[in-house]
C-alpha cells in the first residue's frame, strides 16, 4: 500500500495533478510522523490507520464547513475525501457489517451496555479498515439496548 502511494505521488507529479499530489503528500507526511514519533513499523496496518484518521478529520471538517456555509471548503474537502477513500480496502455493506456484528454477539454474548468495550474490541479487530467504525459503534449500541 505504501508503494502504491509512492507510485501515485510520482504519477500525480507527472500529470501535474496538484490536488491529488497535495493529499498524497499529506498522507505520506502523516505516515512518516507516526512511524518516527510512535516508532511503529511501516506496514499496511499503519497505512490504514493514517488513512482512516485523515478521513475522519476531513469528515469532521466537512460538518463544520457546512455549518459555516463555506461551499468552497466543502467542495475542496469532498475532493480530498474521494482521493483518500481510494486507498481504503473495499468497504463492507451495511448488511455485511450487521452480519459480522451478529456473529460477534453470538461469540461474546454481551448482557448489557457494560459489555460495549468487549464487543467494540473484537469488532475493531475484525472490521477495522473494512467498515466505518462510527457506524459499527452505532449498530452495536442499538443492539445492546
Amino acid at each position: 500500500m505504501i508503494e502504491k502511494l509512492k507510485n501515485d505521488m510520482v504519477l500525480a507529479m507527472k500529470n501535474q495533478d496538484k490536488e491529488r499530489l497535495t493529499v498524497i503528500r499529506m498522507v505520506k507526511s502523516a505516515i512518516d510522523l507516526e512511524h518516527i514519533d510512535k516508532k511503529r513499523e511501516l506496514n499496511d496496518e499503519l497505512f490504514l490507520d493514517v488513512i482512516n484518521k485523515q478521513i475522519k478529520m476531513r469528515r469532521d471538517s466537512l460538518v463544520e464547513f457546512e455549518k459555516a456555509n463555506r461551499t468552497d471548503l466543502v467542495e475542496k474537502t469532498q475532493k480530498e475525501l474521494a482521493i483518500l477513500e481510494e486507498y481504503l480496502p473495499e468497504q463492507l455493506s451495511r448488511e455485511e457489517v450487521v452480519e459480522a456484528i451478529e456473529k460477534l454477539f453470538e461469540q461474546i454474548k454481551p448482557e448489557s451496555q457494560k459489555d460495549m468495550g468487549k464487543v467494540m474490541k473484537e469488532a475493531s479487530a475484525t472490521l477495522k479498515g473494512k467498515a466505518d467504525m462510527k457506524e459499527v459503534s452505532t449498530i452495536i449500541k442499538d443492539k445492546l439496548q
